[in-house]
């Protein structure tokens, strides 16, 4: 599926782009469905809200569970300080996450359609394993920032190798928060890890105090059906939309079953169906 050129890019790059990966009836129905679980979603009272960079905020049973499960987080600029929406239910989440692509039909047969193990094999993965899913809306407006970071981190293994798979469901520009990424930055030392805590909850654990590289982030401005494979030691982030304009995505977390992985990574994934 990969060209030479293609793989070369991305051992010098850590990123790949590749244009016209989904088609429009593909997307179509994911987002769909991502609209039809959010209708069924009824809020609990205690919402737990999505934010890398108070990322143990976040870290109650109803985060930490989601491994195994389908669950809804919403963006922070979606609620108030009383607790009230700012905005309608579908335009309030930041994203669905981390198992409809083992327990969702719609999900998982997309998953399989699109054949995400066969490019990771063509990338050295020995025996691919789907270890994450999300769909991210970054909201009109209020789609928050993800700070800079390197998906290694959330899902590590012994020896690391992460790789992650981001669709772009609609355009992503510039104004409505795209993926930049820091060129050849997938070969850096991994900085840290987040992990489950001894006392409960989560923490990062320091692995590498060294700075960022001073250089400039490149732009990822990609149209709709784009897929922007991504290294997982690559350090990446997105602005917050500050548009009229959704920028949903669907992303898929592959990691290699012949790889360890650790009992204590926060995400637990489901081990047998």
């Amino acid at each position: 599926m990969l060209t030479s050129q293609q793989l070369k890019d991305y051992d010098q790059q850590g990123y790949l782009v590749i244009n016209d990966f989904i088609s429009p009836a593909q997307r179509q129905v994911l987002m769909q469905r991502a609209a039809d679980l959010i209708e069924a979603f009824e809020p609990p009272k205690k919402r737990s809200i999505f934010t890398t960079d108070e990322q143990e905020r976040s870290s109650d049973d109803y985060f930490l569970e989601s491994g195994s499960a389908i669950r809804f987080f919403f963006e922070e600029k979606a609620i108030n300080s009383e607790g009230q929406f700012t905005v309608p239910k579908q335009q309030s989440i930041n994203k669905i996450g981390h198992a409809q692509h083992q327990l969702d039909p719609v999900y998982k047969a997309m998953v399989e359609e699109l054949d995400f193990a066969a490019v990771g094999r063509e990338l050295g993965i020995k025996e691919p394993r789907a270890i994450q899913s999300m769909h991210i809306f970054k909201q009109p407006s209020i789609g928050g920032e993800v700070g800079l970071h390197q998906d290694s981190t959330f899902l590590y293994t012994e020896p690391k190798s992460c790789i992650g798979f981001w669709l772009a469901l609609e355009d992503a520009t510039i104004e409505n928060g795209c993926l930049q990424g820091l060129p050849g930055g997938h070969k850096i030392a991994l900085k840290q890890r987040f992990k489950l805590s001894e006392n409960g909850g989560t923490e990062f654990e320091p692995l590498d105090d060294k700075p960022w590289p001073d250089q400039p982030l490149k732009l990822l401005e990609v149209p709709a059906g784009t897929l922007i494979i991504l290294h997982g030691q690559l350090p990446h982030y997105s602005a917050a939309n500050t548009s009229n304009r959704s920028r949903q995505a669907f992303t898929l977390h592959l990691v290699d079953e012949d790889c360890h992985y650790p009992a204590d990574n926060w995400l637990q994934p489901i081990t047998s169906l």
